[in-house]
């Protein structure tokens, strides 16, 4: 039986994309040959590429003078990379979680970083707005959405610098107006995806931007699988396989406003149960909750339920709720996979286990 699945990453996937990338490590495309060991310089693998950055372009209506780019890896690899292709003296980062943090450690390493805006003075429960964004910096970068605290922002800003986005967690979840950003990326295992594939959707100028002071390796130049069609060294073949077929199920559904309208109706559901339930409550501020992760914890002095709700969830066939150790309590990721089905059965074990206890 198919479980409810909340995990935060790798994410849950939708069933058109396991099937057919089952069947693809069997065969692809009656080519005698798996994904798993056809040559990546193949035609085979080569249409699978070259669709599944079609398709990526199309859902995300991505503008004619950008790259997309599907590598090996995942986003704390272009924390580093992306720093030290663009940093040049000053760069400006908004503080909203610990993988906002982390690609605030790794720029360091290479120049000096102004933390424009931060709500780490709320243990993160909220999402920074209205900060200024300097002029004198060589780009802002932003964590849309911060998978550990649930913390989300709906809006593309107006930027006066180059604006970069690690969108890891709410790509594809809703239409994003792209020509805002000079770049885009992030992981694939939280809901594009499995992990392994990283994204990237680059706008041409910021080549022109690069550090040319700065020796860059192969590996970690945007040129480098620009040119090489993101096949500068062998790709995930597999991964990027079921990527694709991510994208196709996307499009099958109406696109991301489909997705939209989806993760809406989900989050309201499962928002509206944890602040009637009298047993929990949500961490995150109104106005900056997620619509992808959503922690909630106990409510005072029901703290010792902990166990024994998680034994109560299973027979409902619930996976993926217990919440991240800097947190505690309870987080439930509803990616785009993720069915109103599997919200109402976990709102049904929430009000089920109120009246047990």
């Amino acid at each position: 039986m198919r479980k409810h699945i909340f995990n935060a990453g790798p994410c849950k996937l939708s069933d058109p994309c396991l099937e057919n990338t089952a069947k693809a490590v069997v065969e692809l495309n009656n080519s005698g040959q798996s994904i798993l060991e056809v040559s990546h310089r193949s035609k085979d693998f080569q249409a699978v590429m070259d669709e599944a950055v079609s398709n990526l372009k199309s859902v995300l209506n991505v503008p004619d003078n950008y790259h997309v780019l599907l590598l090996g890896g995942g986003a704390s690899t272009q924390f580093a990379m992306l720093a030290m292709s663009f940093l040049k003296k000053k760069a400006a980062y908004v503080n909203s979680g610990a993988w906002s943090k982390k690609a605030i450690a790794e720029a360091k390493i290479f120049g000096e970083v102004e933390i424009i805006a931060s709500s780490e003075d709320k243990d993160y429960t909220y999402y920074p707005k209205g900060f200024k964004i300097p002029t004198d910096v060589d780009y802002l970068h932003i964590t849309s959405n911060n998978t550990i605290r649930g913390t989300e922002i709906f809006e593309d800003l107006d930027s006066p610098v180059p604006l970069i986005a690690d969108m890891s967690s709410d790509i594809l979840s809703r239409p994003v107006d792209v020509s805002k950003y000079a770049m885009i990326y992030g992981g694939a295992q939280k809901n594009m995806g499995p992990s392994g594939v990283a994204f990237v959707i680059i706008r041409d100028d910021m080549l022109q931007k690069v550090n040319t002071e700065r020796a860059i390796p192969s590996m970690l130049n945007y040129k480098t699988h620009i040119d090489g069609g993101s096949m500068y060294n062998t790709p995930p073949c597999v991964n990027i396989f079921a990527v694709n077929e991510t994208l196709k199920w996307v499009k099958s559904l109406g696109g991301v406003e489909a997705m939209e309208k989806r993760a809406i109706e989900r989050a309201d559901l499962l928002y509206s149960e944890i602040e009637r339930n009298s047993l929990f409550r949500p961490t995150v501020e109104e106005g900056s909750r997620s619509r992808m992760n959503i922690p909630f914890v106990w409510a005072e002095g029901k703290e010792d339920l902990q166990d024994k709700f998680m034994a109560f969830s299973q027979k409902y066939n619930i996976v993926g709720i217990k919440g991240h150790r800097s947190v505690g309590g309870f987080r439930a990721s509803t990616y785009n996979a993720c069915s109103i089905e599997d919200i109402q059965a976990l709102v049904k074990c929430m009000k089920d286990f109120e009246k047990e206890v």
